[in-house]
């Protein structure tokens, strides 16, 4: 699986945020005591004092023949103040560092490996970023309804669209539950408001609820970070070449709305970058557009489309727009 720098950051930064949030409880009720109490603050000063002194031992600074002396000095100190943090009527664990995940104390690492923690808060994120795009609210397989869809097999055809969209329905479906390094790469075609984006969705959720990393965007929004990145328009172009370093190393790619964009000869490069890379990685993506195939082939190049056609299982969409269906109903 690869990690989402990105995200992983934000993950850190959560963690990050947990601990200053406990150190803040710690230092309040520091200072609490200290005003009740004021010789515990006397008693923390020469408990500091004597592991000063333990280090200096440890480094040879000191006599090693005082290490006893030292820590019995350090365990009366420590018996007086837990006796006067009592008295004062604290529990003796009242100043005592809490983490929140004992397994790595909050570090987000066990060894070189992610803690549970961690990989959490980095699966949360993934998730907050997809929803920031998709809007993800409802978009489950179990919400997703074939009742929509005609039962009417259309002309020249010899299935109806329900029929139909029950094997994309059931091809999404098992993508998502088995994705990893065999798995193909998809291409959702067909009239716009017909389940693209919603089951492209429903991949996501499952996908990055299963620790890969998920990336998705509009083909126009994607094209035009290229755009920022190759004639320096942004501020700071180190974020943008991040952004489609995400685009071409993240374990699941979607690209929605492909056709919508303005078509150029930069935007073709673009797209054939994308594509051709992760290909040749191995990396997954899953393209949508509301352009038929011959539609396709028109606008953009035949290395790209024989890619399309030749590397990724097309699905087509069928049927009347089901938006307005469910609109019409509310």
């Amino acid at each position: 699986m690869t990690i989402d720098g990105k995200l992983l950051s934000k993950a850190r930064s959560a963690l990050e945020g947990r601990r200053k949030e406990q150190a803040a409880i710690i230092d309040r009720r520091t200072r609490e005591v200290y005003e009740k109490a004021p010789i515990i603050r006397e008693l923390d000063i020469q408990l500091r004092e004597t592991m000063t002194q333990l280090v200096g031992v440890s480094l040879g600074l000191d006599s090693p023949s005082q290490i006893d002396n030292i820590r019995i000095k350090n365990k009366n100190l420590r018996e007086k103040w837990e006796v006067e943090l009592k008295s004062a009527g604290f529990a003796t664990d009242y100043l005592d560092d809490e983490y929140f995940c004992k397994k790595c104390n909050d570090t987000g690492y066990i060894s070189s490996k992610m803690c549970d923690c961690l990989v959490s808060l980095y699966k949360k994120e993934q998730i907050a970023s997809l929803s920031s795009l998709l809007k993800l609210g409802n978009e489950t397989f179990e919400s997703f309804d074939l009742s929509f869809y005609d039962d009417t097999p259309i002309q020249a055809a010899s299935i109806s669209p329900r029929k139909s969209m029950e094997i994309v329905y059931e091809t999404c479906v098992e993508y998502a539950r088995k994705f990893g390094a065999k798995s193909m790469n998809l291409f959702f075609n067909g009239a716009p408001g017909l389940g693209k984006t919603f089951l492209s969705a429903c991949i996501a959720r499952v996908v990055a609820d299963n620790g890969f990393s998920v990336v998705y965007d509009m083909a126009g929004a994607m094209f035009s970070k290229f755009e920022d990145e190759k004639f320096q328009k942004v501020e700071n172009p180190e974020e943008t070449r991040d952004e489609i370093k995400r685009y071409l190393e993240c374990d699941l790619l979607i690209i929605d709305d492909l056709g919508t964009e303005l078509t150029t000869s930069f935007t073709i490069s673009a797209l054939y970058e994308v594509i051709n890379t992760r290909l040749v990685t191995a990396k997954k993506t899953i393209v949508n557009s509301n352009m038929t195939i011959a539609e396709m082939r028109n606008r953009y190049s035949q290395q790209i489309m024989s890619r399309l056609e030749g590397e990724y299982q097309v699905l087509t969409f069928y049927g009347d727009d089901i938006r307005k269906k469910r609109n019409s109903l509310c």
